[in-house]
């Protein structure tokens, strides 16, 4: 029976270190802003080695930067998922152009492992997959940053103006969008899927 106790305790006492965070969002200080942009003006901010996305008629760019001071502990595997939603249908954006001093470090996409954010933020619903009937779909994009030196971050996200049949399916945020409608936010996960914590940042 003591050897029991023991193995439980012991269990709860890994699990309880397994997901506790190394630190909070608090020691890296962050700072973000978005902004309607031109495609002259988003080309401008990302950078020569960057495209920016191209824009037609009513189309918007959407310009975000994210930066934040060096963490007190390295990523070790884990990494930094910002999220850009359009709060109106809790979807992410569609696809990102994104620029920063460590290049290799960013990229776009999504992983299965981050449906468990909104388990535990109900305000971050928009981060994971949408349920259809019987079956969940990923739609649109979040910035993955595996290195903490990546800062500070700038990227530009489209929303497409679409009409008539192509408004209805789309699947993705769309044109038009007001600024209250984004919520931007950064959320730190560990190396074997661990949501340690999630940051408000906009919105």
């Amino acid at each position: 029976m003591l050897a029991v106790i023991l193995a439980v305790v012991a269990f709860v006492g890994w699990r309880w270190w397994h997901n506790h965070p190394p630190y909070g969002p608090e020691a890296l200080a962050i700072k973000s802003s978005l902004q309607f942009v031109s495609h002259e003006e988003a080309q401008a901010a990302l950078g020569e080695k960057v495209y920016a996305p191209l824009s037609n008629g009513r189309d918007q760019l959407v310009l975000g930067r994210v930066s934040w001071q060096t963490p007190p502990q390295p990523l070790d595997g884990g990494y930094f998922a910002i999220f850009l939603i359009d709060k109106r249908i809790n979807r992410k954006v569609g696809s990102f152009s994104a620029s920063s001093p460590r290049q290799e470090a960013i990229s776009a996409g999504n992983a299965g492992v981050e449906n468990k954010i909104p388990e535990r933020y109900p305000w971050l619903q928009g981060a994971g997959d949408v349920r259809e009937g019987n079956t969940w779909w990923s739609y649109g994009s979040r910035l993955a940053v595996y290195g903490g030196d990546a800062s500070p971050l700038t990227f530009v996200a489209p929303f497409r103006y679409l009409e008539g049949p192509q408004r209805a399916a789309a699947r993705a945020a769309t044109a038009p969008v007001a600024m209250s409608d984004l919520l931007l936010a950064l959320v730190y996960m560990g190396s074997d899927g661990q949501v340690y914590w999630a940051q408000r940042l906009q919105g």
